[in-house]
């Protein structure tokens, strides 16, 4: 066993002990406490959600007041809970009025979405950037002034591009690569914040 694979198995161990359903889990907890990005009662949308681990510590976070919808097209098999609720569809294709008027205004949005992947970097980043695009049409529908969108995103020329049609949306907009990213990864995350309120 090579050392890249001692160190992913570190997460994948973990996670299995500590009952999580997917090593993802962990570059979203990191998030969580540098930037205490889910609070009590928050109202998320986690697009996506397949396995369901991001659901899955969203609603531990969020708490009894709170509300997670998780979206993607594959059913979280091993996910239930009172606050939780899916909605089977494809991300690029979802109405973002008609996903408002069935579940509301959300605090947060959260995409750990990736596209299957080519090996040619320069399409995999363009086709990741598309999700992020699709992530930020709806959560310009769906959060409330003030709200936050945290995405995935390849590392690759557009990202620049992503930030600066980030940067419209929201006040402040920064990239985050956690430590449970596995190594020789290009992913990193974007954490917009304070959605503003006026278009």
């Amino acid at each position: 066993m090579g050392k890249a694979d001692t160190w992913n198995d570190h997460y994948a161990r973990r996670a299995r002990s500590e009952k999580w359903l997917a090593r993802s889990v962990y570059k979203l907890e990191e998030i969580d406490r540098k930037v205490r990005l889910i609070p009590p009662g928050a109202r998320v949308l986690d697009l996506g959600c397949t396995p369901g681990s991001w659901s899955q510590y969203a609603l531990q976070k969020a708490g009894s007041r709170g509300h997670v919808v998780g979206v993607d097209l594959a059913v979280p098999e091993r996910l239930s809970a009172p606050s939780f609720q899916f909605i089977r569809g494809d991300v690029r294709e979802i109405d973002p009025k008609r996903l408002l008027e069935e579940i509301g205004p959300r605090d947060l949005v959260i995409s750990d979405l990736a596209p299957k992947t080519t090996g040619v970097k320069s399409a995999d980043a363009s086709r990741s950037a598309e999700l992020v695009r699709s992530a930020l049409e709806i959560a310009r529908v769906l959060l409330r002034p003030g709200g936050r969108l945290l995405c995935k995103v390849f590392e690759g020329e557009e990202v620049r591009d992503l930030r600066r049609e980030l940067s419209q949306a929201f006040e402040k907009v920064r990239s985050i690569r956690p430590k449970a990213v596995r190594k020789g990864s290009r992913e990193v995350y974007l954490l917009a914040e304070n959605r503003r309120g006026n278009d």
